[in-house]
Order: C-alpha cells, then sequence, then structure tokens
C-alpha cells in the first residue's frame, strides 16, 4: 500500500476505464486524488503518466483480500484530512446463464459489494468529522432490465443493491451534509469485459451493441465521468438520492 499524500479525492477501482477517466477529470480541476486498484502494474504506469501534477497518488489493494480491504479501510480511518469525493467504481462481470450459475460465481459480486459496502462506511465515517463530502456509486443498467445477450442475474442483483445502497445512504447522512448518488450506465468501453472477452476482440464484440443504443453508439469512459463529476460537485447540491441513466437512450427504449 502506497499513498503519498492525503486525498481529497478516492476513486474505488480507478486503475482504468470508468474509474481512471473520473480520477484525470479531478486531477484536471487540481483535486488531490488517490486511485485504488487491483494492479500495481497499472497503477505504476498511472503514476508515471501523471507523476508531474503532484496530485496523485495509490494504492494498490484486492478487494477480494480481506487484509488489503481492513488496511485499506485503516488508511481512510487514519486520514485526518477530510475526504470531499468518493467514487465506489469497483465492478466485475461475466455474464452466464441462471441455471449454470455456482456458488463461487454468485460470491464474486457479493464479496465485491461487501468491500465496497465497508469501505463507503469508512469514507462516510471520515466526511461526518469533516464537514460532509459527496459520493458516487457506479451501478448498472442491468441491475434495471434484463439483457437476454447478456444473461447476468448475480451481477444484476449486486448491481441493484448498490442502487438500493445509494438511496439508503443518501437518506441516513444528509444530516451530515453528505449527498450520495449512483449513475447506471448500458455498454461502456472499459476493461470489465477482459473477464470472458480476449482483450483483441473486445472491440469488435463491443461494436455489435452500438445499435443497442438509441443513441447509436456505445459509451466512453469520458461519457460517464463527466456526469460523475458534475455530481460529485457543488453543481449538483440539491440532487441526493438518484440512480441516473447514462446508457445512450437504452431505459428509454431499446433499438
Amino acid at each position: 500500500m502506497q499513498a503519498t499524500q492525503p486525498a481529497t479525492a478516492i476513486i474505488l477501482g480507478g486503475s482504468g476505464g470508468m474509474g481512471l477517466a473520473i480520477a484525470e477529470h479531478l486531477m484536471a480541476q487540481g483535486i488531490s486524488t488517490c486511485i485504488v486498484g487491483r494492479s500495481e502494474t497499472k497503477l505504476t504506469r498511472i503514476s508515471a503518466d501523471h507523476q508531474n501534477n503532484g496530485l496523485l497518488s495509490t494504492i494498490q489493494a484486492d478487494l477480494y483480500d480481506t487484509r488489503d480491504v481492513n488496511n485499506l479501510i485503516s488508511h481512510i480511518t487514519d486520514q485526518a484530512q477530510g475526504i470531499k469525493y468518493f467514487v465506489n467504481a469497483a465492478g466485475y462481470f461475466n455474464p452466464k446463464a441462471f441455471l449454470d450459475h455456482t456458488p463461487e460465481d454468485y460470491h464474486l459480486y457479493m464479496q465485491l459489494n461487501q468491500a465496497s459496502f465497508f469501505i463507503s462506511q469508512a469514507v462516510a465515517r471520515n466526511m461526518t468529522q469533516h464537514s460532509g463530502g459527496s459520493i458516487v456509486h457506479i451501478g448498472s443498467m442491468w441491475a434495471k432490465q434484463a439483457v437476454k445477450a447478456t444473461p447476468s442475474s448475480a451481477y444484476s442483483m449486486a448491481k441493484a443493491g448498490l442502487h438500493s445502497l445509494t438511496q439508503h445512504m443518501a437518506m441516513e447522512l444528509a444530516d451530515h451534509n453528505i449527498r450520495v448518488n449512483a449513475v447506471s450506465p448500458a455498454v461502456v468501453s472499459t476493461p470489465i469485459y477482459e473477464a470472458f472477452i480476449p482483450q483483441q476482440d473486445i472491440p469488435e464484440a463491443l461494436a455489435g451493441f452500438n445499435s443497442f443504443h438509441p443513441i447509436g453508439r456505445i459509451g466512453q469512459p469520458r461519457d460517464v465521468a463527466a456526469t460523475v463529476v458534475f455530481l460529485l460537485s457543488e453543481n449538483s447540491s440539491w440532487v441526493t438520492g438518484a440512480v441516473w441513466d447514462v446508457d445512450g437512450g437504452v431505459m428509454a427504449g431499446r433499438n
């Protein structure tokens, strides 16, 4: 674990895709940001890319490792500086038919939810001691709508739980000046698909979903990042407990 400075923003699952895009948006605004990621190699590369801005710190943590999760929670608890922004962008996605799911498949999603639940709790405790803050969870369109081409019952169950957690946190933490929202993306070009698609085949595979979205294309990390940064900011100061569809129009009606 390495964090060179107290962070104003923490991005859980920030070493790629939407999480990294959000971190880069925040750093572009001069916000000190800590990226938490599983891959030491990715974190090293990101640190090298941003070594001159003086705003980035990183923490390597495997959210399936109880010791790593506890160490991360301790780090957050021990941080004397207030955390103003927190994004839970950690994710895992591997479609499988409901009848084929094993307990191991199921627990991959639920373990991730458990880790992010208690990490979010540690962040919220910090925020209650430092005049509040803003939290955004990355949910999913699959939590709202089943898609036969990508059977995802356990994943969708986990993300639906995250949507519900967003509302409960918003209600309970409002008195502490903490806003909690979520976004619900459809298909976005991120490394999450590497769990079941060879890396070199991902662009072609995802291109097949362009027409699935009324807007006519899949999302890019920057599409979601811009909305998340808005929800984190004071520009959305009267928004809490919301789960925003950032999905190219899919929930309005699929092609």
